[in-house]
């Protein structure tokens, strides 16, 4: 049976990586190894609401920041939280710019409209801590959260440089047929609503979307289209897949931060 016949199968990542199951641990090692490194210069658990999940941790450069840059986690809006990331932090840190990590409100205690006002939340509370250009990013469910955040009427008051959707769910009407909106509770009118390839991009907010070109075709699909709705850049990285195509984040040379913070 083909992706088209089996939504699930279509948006399975990691029954199609090899070792899948030892990435999330790694990261966490990764992560927490990272913080501890970083001492003084790690902010965790920082507030932006009341609720037992808006809180994020900031991460700042040597000297004053160039700006911020926040990263928005995934698994598809139902699981992990920032603390398995904290490591992606340093390919923004090794180019002056200050790294926000939010957590956010997990379905199914929270509607993805809601997820996306906590997101917009969470940007202007780490935003009014550090001056300069404001980039946003994230992975999956995350890149879909820093689309969305690119979007004409977003949900903030910060002003957004840039978005960089990475392996972004960008239209969400595939996922209403999948086992997972049980959970997530997708209708059509949210669909509607929360898709950013269905909206436009706001003025003034350059955008260039990220995946990994060994990833499933539905997210090679998703990624593509959110680039020609919104008439910007994409780039499928050649050799990454849904799990490794976030580890240059910590890379300061690496391609994908240039097209997080080059030029500004």
């Amino acid at each position: 049976m083909g992706d088209i016949d089996d939504p699930d199968r279509a948006y399975d990542n990691a029954g199609f990586i090899d070792g899948a199951a030892g990435y999330p641990p790694r990261w966490a090692a990764k992560a927490a190894a990272f913080r501890a490194a970083l001492g003084a210069r790690a902010d965790c658990d920082l507030p932006y609401g009341e609720g037992a999940r808006q809180r994020f941790d900031l991460f700042h450069p040597e000297g004053a920041a160039r700006g911020l840059l926040v990263f928005f986690h995934g698994g598809y809006w139902k699981a992990f939280g920032r603390e398995i990331w904290s490591h992606l932090a340093a390919g923004a840190l090794a180019r002056g710019w200050a790294c926000a990590m939010p957590s956010y409100t997990l379905a199914p205690d929270a509607r993805l409209a809601e997820i996306t006002v906590e997101a917009g939340g969470a940007v202007d509370a780490a935003a009014a801590l550090v001056p300069g250009p404001v980039v946003v990013t994230g992975h999956s469910a995350g890149g879909h959260l820093s689309a969305r955040l690119g979007c004409a009427g977003a949900p903030l008051a910060t002003r957004v440089a840039r978005v960089v959707p990475i392996s972004p769910l960008a239209d969400l009407a595939p996922l209403r047929t999948t086992a997972m909106n049980e959970v997530l509770r997708i209708d059509a009118a949210e669909a509607a609503s929360e898709s950013p390839a269905r909206l436009r991009l706001a003025r003034g907010v350059d955008a260039h979307v990220w995946v990994g070109a060994m990833e499933r075709p539905a997210f090679l699909w998703q990624a593509r289209l959110l680039s020609e709705e919104w008439g910007c850049p994409w780039t499928p990285e050649p050799g990454k897949h849904h799990f490794d195509v976030i580890d240059d984040l910590a890379d300061p040379g690496s391609a994908l931060i240039e097209a997080c913070l080059g030029g500004l």
